[in-house]
């Protein structure tokens, strides 16, 4: 049975995300702050998470639950503590232009984000550190990244209407670009068995 609550009210809302356990929901927003919400009761849980200095476009929990990962406009991706609100070390930097998306391996370790400068990075979610190269193919902004379930892939989907898959370990991309949609593709995800992709696209198709 599906279960409708009332709204939770507070901004404009860009991106959402579930804690592992179910009892809270992040929100990133447009007025450059994320919010914990109760997910019973729909309260506020906290102060809200304030750092970035535009709007927070993407934000994603850790598999353990104890940090939340942000992507903004302002080109910086962020750690924080989920129980204290608190920054986990510095903003992670690199991109060239806005974070679109942003997303925790399944083992925790690392975070992968795609940004507007058309690259793909992987960071080490433990050193603030930046793992190899950026990964390039796209010719346009990377709207959506995610990890394959067992976190040796990694799915990307762009404005240049494909959709890529790569090799964490090395960086490179496994086969030819995915073709199809024929307009940008803003959201990428892996099936929970690894051995499917759907995506979704401002061509109206699935």
């Amino acid at each position: 049975m599906v279960r409708y609550t009332k709204p939770l009210l507070g901004h404009i809302i860009l991106s959402v995300g579930f804690s592992p356990d179910g009892r809270h929901i992040v929100s990133g927003s447009q007025d450059m702050i994320i919010q914990l919400w109760d997910a019973q009761t729909g309260e506020q849980v906290g102060n809200p998470l304030q750092g970035h200095t535009d709007s927070v476009l993407s934000v994603a929990f850790s598999p353990n639950g104890r940090h939340i990962v942000s992507g903004s406009w302002d080109k910086a991706i962020r750690l924080w503590d989920a129980q204290t609100g608190g920054q986990v070390g510095n903003p992670l930097q690199g991109h060239t232009s806005s974070v679109h998306s942003v997303s925790f391996s399944p083992d925790g370790r690392h975070i992968v984000s795609g940004s507007g400068d058309t690259t793909i990075r992987l960071w080490d979610a433990q050193t603030d550190g930046q793992g190899g190269n950026p990964l390039q193919d796209h010719t346009g902004s990377v709207y959506s990244v995610s990890f394959s379930p067992d976190g040796r892939h990694i799915v990307s989907g762009s404005e240049d209407t494909t959709i890529q898959v790569w090799d964490v370990q090395t960086g490179s991309e496994v086969g030819n670009p995915l073709q199809g949609h024929t307009e940008t593709v803003l959201s990428v995800a892996f099936s929970p068995d690894g051995r499917h992709i759907v995506s979704g696209s401002q061509d109206k198709t699935i």
